[in-house]
């Protein structure tokens, strides 16, 4: 059926169903058929919503409540189309929809009013006005005090989030610059924080060359190059040093602090692997 015979046909029914008491069996089977007719409107209005993160099957099911309503509400009388009325009130119920569930902080339904009678009546004031109204205009607009004005304005940064690269812009002194470039960092200090503090206790048993190395590498900073360069030996030399110490320490750590031999000690872990070396570089 084309929708031009569907829609003749739904205002048959239309007529038929103004007839017909509430009660009776067939204003349900003429209600139910009338509703099924006028289903391709309800995808119509949905398919204007496709770009938002729901399913679209979600935003049909809420756009067929819209239909409901739009059908108990129709008057055939009053001259008007019935899609002339349906397509409004199915997008209403769609958009209110999105309303009450796209808010990232919920919020009272009657604030969540307060804040849309807010905006329209600031569109139409900066109309008349030619600019911004103050919250004291905006309040004798909607016969409020100015406290619940700037409320209803203010809520409206609950439904949406700013964006780490947005501009600040309020006159600080960081004004124009990006959020993220605000935030803080990671201080790189605190991953050697916790090897700081187990492995004090230990470094006095270290021979002089693997403390030096171990002091130099977590305590100074300096890259392997470097204390390679100021205890003059290879970078690699000085790679297998600290992974012979830190295998020791790491054994004495875990066994409570027994001494176990000089497994930290010795010349440097001459036989431990480049891999080894790699790893704690």
């Amino acid at each position: 059926m084309g929708k031009y015979e569907a829609r003749r046909l739904s205002d048959a029914l239309f007529r038929r169903l103004a007839g017909l008491n509430p009660e009776d069996p067939v204003h349900s089977y003429v209600r139910g058929t009338v509703i099924e007719l006028n289903m391709p409107l309800v995808r119509f209005v949905a398919s204007r919503f496709r770009h938002r993160p729901e399913e679209l099957d979600d935003i049909v099911q809420v756009g067929t409540v819209g239909l409901i309503k739009a059908v108990d509400g129709f008057d055939p009388d009053r001259g008007v189309e019935f899609v002339t009325y349906a397509i409004p009130t199915i997008s209403g119920e769609i958009k209110r929809f999105f309303r009450d569930t796209s808010w990232p902080l919920r919020v009272p339904r009657s604030v969540q009013e307060r804040y849309l009678a807010a905006v329209r009546a600031s569109d139409r004031l900066e109309q008349a006005l030619g600019r911004l109204p103050d919250t004291a205009e905006l309040a004798a607009e909607l016969h409020v005090t100015e406290d619940e004005a700037a409320e209803g304005l203010e809520a409206g940064r609950l439904c949406r989030c700013d964006s780490l690269d947005s501009l600040r812009d309020d006159g600080s002194d960081d004004a124009g610059s990006a959020l993220i470039n605000r935030l803080g960092g990671c201080d790189p200090e605190l991953e050697v924080a916790e090897l700081r503090v187990m492995a004090t206790p230990f470094l006095s048993r270290l021979p002089e060359r693997e403390r030096t190395v171990l002091l130099l590498r977590f305590w100074g900073g300096l890259t392997q190059s470097e204390i390679a360069a100021r205890i003059g030996v290879s970078q690699m030399h000085v790679s297998r040093i600290l992974a012979a110490t830190l295998a020791g320490l790491r054994e004495r750590i875990e066994h409570g602090g027994d001494d176990g031999g000089e497994s930290a000690g010795g010349d440097g872990g001459e036989g431990c692997g480049d891999g080894a070396g790699e790893s704690a570089g």
